[in-house]
């Protein structure tokens, strides 16, 4: 059953992107949408961009092994970097008229510079990319209840995405991401009341957390410690943007 209504959701994922492919009339709407995207839209895209299978996954794994301490990359640095982008690189950008981020290079330096940081940036997103990939295959494999072997729903799973994301850019993206947000929102409030309910309500949950230490954030005084949090919180503050 649970099988059946995923499959029925990554169909209705492929419908909806494809017919937003009908919303394609120039390289600028496939690349950026037109730049005339709702807030709420824009909002939903941002969310489902640094909020996928990955973090939901394996951000929760590595918080239930290392608490908030372990986590200050994702979620703590990411936000610190779309706040850092949005203050200082997003107006500039968007006046500029971009399409992607190697026009900048072209525009600031050359067009050897774009192409150089253009497979800089494509290489540098793979693991990033295969993380959201096996996390999306691991679901697939896990709710077939093993029917699907991973490295088929790994490729069925980027199959998928790449589909509608080919025919339709950003805008079924967009689109296809508003529909995924609420998706992961209603579930995870549905799956944190179900497992708090369980475990005896929020409050017990949150005590177990407090007494095993997983709410503590800073680290310990010694130096070692200082630098691998802050090495942690600046890969992804700085180093996404």
């Amino acid at each position: 059953m649970l099988f059946t209504l995923v499959i029925v959701y990554l169909g209705i994922t492929v419908v909806i992107g494809l017919s937003a492919a009908r919303r394609v009339g120039s390289t600028a709407d496939y690349l950026v949408a037109g730049r005339s995207l709702p807030l709420s839209m824009t909002v939903t895209t941002i969310f489902a961009t640094w909020f996928g299978a990955e973090t939901v996954l394996a951000v929760s794994s590595t918080f239930l092994k290392d608490g908030l301490r372990g986590v200050v990359g994702d979620p703590f640095g990411a936000a610190f970097c779309l706040f850092i982008t949005a203050l200082f690189f997003a107006r500039p950008f968007y006046r500029m008229g971009l399409l992607t981020i190697g026009d900048f290079f072209r525009q600031r330096y050359n067009r050897t510079v774009e192409i150089a940081a253009s497979i800089a940036i494509t290489v540098s997103f793979l693991g990033w990319t295969s993380a959201q990939m096996l996390a999306l295959g691991i679901v697939i494999h896990t709710v077939s209840g093993g029917v699907v072997d991973l490295r088929t729903a790994i490729i069925a799973g980027a199959a998928i995405v790449t589909l509608y994301t080919l025919f339709g850019g950003m805008w079924s993206v967009a689109i296809t991401d508003l529909v995924q947000t609420i998706v992961i929102v209603v579930g995870l409030l549905y799956i944190a009341w179900l497992l708090a309910s369980m475990a005896g309500g929020f409050g017990v949950v949150y005590d177990k957390a407090v007494e095993q230490g997983r709410l503590e954030f800073w680290p310990k005084l010694g130096l070692r410690d200082w630098l691998a949090f802050f090495a942690a919180w600046a890969t992804m503050s700085i180093g996404a943007i």
